[in-house]
Order: C-alpha cells, then structure tokens, then sequence
C-alpha cells in the first residue's frame, strides 16, 4: 500500500520558518512534490523533486523555499523560510512512480496525496 504522510506545519510569524516533512512508504523510485491550498482557490504546485534530484519551484516561493528528499529515509522535505501571510495554506504531499521533470508541479501527474498540513502565517 502505498502511503505519504505529512508533518510540521503550524503557526508562525511573517518572516519566520516551517520545515515540512513527508514520510513515503511503498515507492521505490518516484517523483514526489508539495502543493498547497488556500481557501477559495485552487491547488497549486510549490515544489517538485524528480528521482535524479531535479527541482522545480513556483515562482512565488523561489528562493524561499528549498524541497530535498532523503532517499534512505523516503522522507520528503520542505524547508520554508521568509513565510509571509500568502503562504497561508493546507499543504500536501503528493508522489508517483511515474513521473517528469516537467510535470512536477501538476497535480493530475501525482496518484497519491496525503491527508495534509495546515500552515498559517499571521501576525
């Protein structure tokens, strides 16, 4: 059965940091990403890591965000530094066994999500 689970999100404070972590079980090779969702809109792609270790970010978190995955832990990660309010969002985990370096941010090239993490960043 394959399965993600993801952990850490919370509250902060504008500017703060949240690391996001995604635990895998059943994929041996596979692509793996982080989308988010904020109330009213749709799902979007934050961040993307193929299975050679290429990323992709959305342009809204370039430079903030960094993804990285530790294979022998099948552990997915994101490290989310200066948050501001418009990160506000549930954020999932999402991974496949088939996958592109072009479609990491797509949502309809993932087949399994997990349950999701709240992040919120107010003052």
């Amino acid at each position: 059965q394959v399965q993600v689970v993801e952990s850490g999100g919370g509250s902060v404070q504008p500017g703060g940091s949240l690391r996001l972590s995604c635990a895998a079980s059943g994929y041996t090779t596979y692509c793996m990403g982080w989308f988010r969702q904020a109330p009213g809109k749709e799902r979007e792609g934050v961040a993307g890591i193929d299975s050679a270790g290429r990323t992709s970010y959305a342009d809204s978190v370039k430079g903030r965000f960094i993804i990285s995955k530790d294979n022998a832990k099948n552990t997915l990660y994101l490290q989310m530094n200066i948050l501001n309010p418009e990160d506000t969002a549930m954020y999932y985990c999402a991974a496949t066994s088939r996958c592109s370096y072009y479609g990491l941010l797509l949502a309809a090239e993932y087949a399994t999500w997990g349950q999701g993490t709240q992040v919120t960043v107010s003052s």
